[in-house]
């Protein structure tokens, strides 16, 4: 677009907030309502070009064609590299710089992405998405992702990263409808922790709100986003709204009965840019603002926020005045690039276990090699991936690599399905047009003639390669079948009515390739769709039609499938042949896990596993590959397997740099970003987001873990001493410095990543078993060693102080852990801290009820006067508040705020235990209704002194704040 310096805004001269409220004040008001969306028009008139907000780039620019594809963010996270996570953002930042120049109205610059979501639960749907389970490692290498993606010049941002789901977002299930209760320690001290970096530090200028509620109020309408977010943090950019949840409000949370005042509250709130249905979204507007529900003030704000970040981009200032401008086509895919994410791949690796040193395997001998496992020979793309330029495998990987003659077979069964009901073998249809070629139906023919002898049978089936196919088993029940001879997928065509076998991939929002294979009494399997309808063989065309129930009568939708080669038989002869079998297993990141599903259980599928069993049962020379978005339950693997190692989905060099690890080209080093548990039975409900109180994440777990948070083998041995501390007492506004060294005492070369975990020996609260506060990554060379230094802001050490609503430095010993996992702590020291000590609990002022120390049964919901209020969820609901001083005057009232669902409820007011002395009892009748908030108190017998006061509420009973008075 050609500068020009009509207006004041168009004068780069001037200072940049100036320019954006004079734009912004030349809008006319339907220009204004219409810029309040996603995708900005142009406003001709001004020499405004059109503009999107929102080009997903997760792991690389996805949706927009070939781009670098790094591993995914569970992967990357693996890797434990700052640095590495800074180039990888440059790299983005340039690709969507092209991408940008290639159409600027709708590849917009500003790109969603880091995901910074806690990863307290493993089976969450998009564990692929994000960094961890903790806030520290998720902060750093999050921090460094936006330094990369927005550039380093003072004026101009290459690119603006856009934190993503603000906050509390960890399921899919009722992920739009449901309410995330977060207490306030868990909040400060976990959720909020892992975006603070990235915005004080890293200074992201966008973040996206997420679907779900917090505490009962709608993420997008949460207070947090303007005190915390905007006030605290002083984010200057701008908030933008997930796709289709400001009218969500209504649709998903039944927040209120109409769209307009949700958009409303949801533009007061924070939110600047919606991403919605756009002729509701302005509708919506227009009617706000002429009910007086939203002023044009409101609107000017939100929009100075968006378009303060355009003009930050350059895109109304010459381009020779911004470094980015000149990025072309020059920037795209470059081999330097290409290194980076190769690098990435090989970093992200986890050498899980390592007996005896069977790794790195010998290249040099000729003797065989079987690789067995569909995921050794493709490399899967998930949803917000681009496209891949090219994919070298894992079996290609190792092919590349060794002397000796590799054996692959997937593992998978060939088989020939046959109607039950009117006979006649399952074919891909030949004709003259493609989409009808496509289509799966019957061949009479070939039922026909085929021999009676069983084995001859199977063999003239395997000739007609149109009705051969191949049948992946993924576990929980979902299958795909491929054309053994093309490749091709069994999906449901778009209009959903029948089957074709004409899909390059198990791919798409909904992933029609998915099917149901229900084997009934008798040995014969009723087929399903990807959404749970039946298939059958409709009429005399014969064709695979779907229907519009869920089951069908009679024998039309009943096949016998007829095994022409066994996987698992053929996989274990290639097994038994070999000196070494490498077995690859894992997911598809479409199936069983993935946006809006969250993953049914933490095992392997069945059939992976057996697959496992059977190879080792010949072969004890076995290796385990696990290509996974999430960690896994496998402990028989763990117990039997010599050597296993894990990786994501890393894309196109995935195949190389496993083939680099096996066979010692490169000294695996990546440490894992979540503990992986030995069975689901170890974690707590899906929807529990309490960490604390459900000991969950490594940070206070007490269980025994498979593989515990930042473990991670290396082929070489480090040796760790001389932990040597600058100070062995600091008060709270000191920095604690100490150093380690490590030794390479090995005889290869290698990384490793030194990691520095804390606690406090003795607490009044319960504060976790170690807490991650730095790492680094380091190379040394074989017999190198290397002094590591940390610096430690003694304020890192704080928890959140509920009796005073304030972060805390505990006075005390601290102890400081230097290892190689949280697990695995090779030296330590402690420190004395003067800090504070926390107060007893004055409850003779206003106490809000969610300051709770412990609870049993509630849960925390909205207050209709603002803010969070305790809900009991049965009779015998109780919250604690620990350590109250009463004095020696005492009191003899008890005052609350208080609601109530359901005929009555009740506040009984005990001493130091659930069930122990009653000093009053809270009656509490008449109007009732949840948002019927009322003064309520009772008389109580007098209490001086120290004690624990359990407040035990009746089912449906609603606390705000309450006191204790004389």
């Amino acid at each position: 677009m050609e500068q020009t310096t009509k207006y004041p805004f168009q004068d780069h001269t001037l200072e940049l907030d100036q320019r954006v409220y004079d734009l912004v004040n030349r809008l006319t008001e339907e220009e204004k309502i219409e810029s309040m969306l996603q995708y900005q028009p142009a406003v001709e008139r001004l020499g405004v070009g059109a503009y999107k907000h929102g080009t997903e780039a997760a792991h690389g620019i996805a949706w927009l064609g070939e781009a670098t594809f790094f591993p995914q963010p569970v992967g990357l996270a693996c890797t434990w590299d700052s640095e590495l996570m800074h180039r990888i953002g440059n790299v983005i930042s340039d690709e969507a710089r092209v991408m940008y120049k290639r159409n600027p109205a709708i590849n917009g610059l500003t790109l969603w992405a880091p995901t910074v979501d806690m990863e307290r639960d493993p089976r969450w749907g998009r564990n692929e998405e994000a960094y961890g389970e903790d806030p520290r490692l998720t902060g750093e290498l999050a921090t460094r992702l936006v330094q990369g993606i927005q550039g380093d010049h003072p004026t101009y941002l290459k690119a603006v990263a856009t934190l993503k789901h603000f906050l509390g977002n960890n399921n899919e299930v009722d992920r739009g409808s449901g309410s995330s209760s977060i207490d306030p320690r868990n909040m400060r001290e976990y959720y909020l922790k892992a975006f603070e970096q990235p915005f004080t530090e890293g200074k992201a200028q966008s973040m996206m709100t997420a679907y779900n509620s917090i505490n009962g109020t709608p993420a997008l309408l949460h207070p947090l986003v303007q005190e915390v977010v905007k006030g605290e943090w002083g984010m200057d950019g701008f908030i933008v709204s997930d796709a289709g949840d400001v009218m969500g409000i209504m649709n998903d949370h039944g927040y209120y009965d109409s769209h307009t005042p949700g958009v409303a509250e949801s533009v007061k709130a924070g939110i600047d840019s919606i991403t919605d249905d756009a002729d509701l979204s302005k509708a919506a507007l227009r009617e706000a603002l002429e009910q007086g529900l939203l002023s044009w003030e409101d609107i000017d704000r939100a929009l100075f926020h968006t378009f303060r970040v355009r003009f930050r981009l350059g895109e109304f200032d010459p381009a020779e005045l911004n470094p980015y401008a000149a990025i072309g086509e020059e920037s795209m895919m470059t081999e330097e690039a290409k290194a980076v994410a190769a690098e990435a791949v090989r970093k992200s690796i986890v050498l899980l276990k390592n007996d005896n040193g069977m790794l790195p395997l010998s290249s040099q001998g000729t003797d065989d090699v079987a690789v067995i496992g569909e995921l050794g020979d493709i490399v899967y793309r998930d949803w917000y991936s681009g496209t891949l330029p090219y994919a070298v495998t894992g079996l290609q990987g190792i092919e590349a690599k060794v002397k000796g003659k590799v054996h692959y077979h997937d593992g998978n069964d060939r088989v020939s399905f046959k109607s039950a009901g009117q006979g006649g073998i399952l074919s891909v249809q030949q004709t003259e047009s493609e989409k009808e070629k496509a289509t799966v139906g019957v061949d009479w023919s070939a039922d026909s003639s085929l021999p009676s002898d069983p084995a001859n049978a199977v063999e003239a089936l395997s000739k007609n390669t149109n009705s051969v196919f191949t049948v992946s088993d993924w576990g929980f029940g979902s299958y795909t079948i491929r054309l053994a001879e093309s490749g091709k997928y069994w999906t449901a065509d778009d209009e959903g009515r029948q089957i074709t076998a004409s899909a390059d991939e198990a791919y798409g929002w909904f992933v029609k390739e998915v099917f149901g294979l229900d084997q009934q009494d008798d040995g014969r399997i009723a087929i399903s769709t990807w959404n749970g309808r039946a298939v059958y063989l409709s009429g005399t065309e014969g064709n695979l039609a779907i229907a519009e129930e869920q089951t069908v009568p009679g024998e039309e939708r009943l096949f016998e499938k007829m095994v022409l080669e066994n996987g698992l038989e053929q996989a274990v002869a290639a097994a038994r042949a070999a000196k070494t079998a490498i077995v690859f297993v894992g997911n598809n990141p479409l199936i069983n896990g993935k946006e809006e599903n969250d993953r049914p259980s933490l095992e392997l599928p069945a059939s992976q596993l057996k697959l496992i069993q059977e190879v080792y049962a010949v072969n004890p020379n076995t290796v385990v590959v696990v290509v996974g978005s999430y960690p896994f339950a496998m402990e028989w693997v763990e117990e039997h397997i010599p050597a296993i190692l894990y990786l994501s989905h890393a894309g196109p060099e995935l195949g190389n740099a496993v083939a680099d690890v096996l066979y010692g080209d490169y000294a695996p080093a990546g440490r894992l970003n979540m503990t992986w548990y030995r069975s689901e039975e170890q974690l707590g409900d899906l929807r529990d987001y309490d960490i604390i109180r459900s000991e969950r994440t490594y940070q206070y777990f007490r269980g025994q873990a498979l593989y515990p948070f930042g473990h991670g083998l290396t082929y070489a041995p480090m040796e760790y001493s001389s932990l040597e501390l600058e100070a062995e007492e600091v008060d709270a506004e000191d920095t604690i410095r100490l150093s380690v060294t490590i030794r390479n005492t090995g005889e290869i070369d290698s990384d490793e990543v030194v990691q520095l975990y804390t606690k406090l020996d003795q607490s009044r609260i319960q504060r976790p078993l170690r807490t991650l506060q730095a790492f680094r990554r380091i190379h040394l060379a074989a017999g190198q060693s290397s002094v590591v230094t940390f610096e430690l802001p003694v304020t890192e050490l704080s928890c959140w102080d509920v009796t005073r609503s304030r972060y805390c430095v505990e006075t005390g010993s601290y102890t400081l852990m230097v290892g190689r996992s949280s697990a695995d702590i090779q030296l330590q020291s402690n420190v004395q801290v003067n800090g504070e000590v926390i107060p007893p609990q004055e409850l003779t002022k206003p106490v809000l009820a969610e300051n709770y120390d412990d609870y049993r049964q509630v849960h925390l919901v909205e207050s209709s006067e603002g803010g969070a209020a305790v809900e009991a969820l049965g009779d015998g609901a109780w919250i604690l508040f620990g350590d109250a001083e009463f004095g020696e005057a005492g009191t003899g009232i008890f005052q609350a705020r208080t609601a109530f669902a359901g005929e009555s409820g009740e506040v009984q007011i005990r001493l130091d235990a659930p069930d122990g002395i009653l000093i009053g009892t809270l009656e509490l009748s008449g109007s009732a209704g949840i948002t019927n908030w009322q003064n309520t108190s009772v008389n109580i017998q007098s209490v001086n002194g120290r004690h624990n006061v359990y407040l035990v509420l009746r089912q449906g009973t609603r606390i705000r704040e309450f006191r204790f008075g004389q």
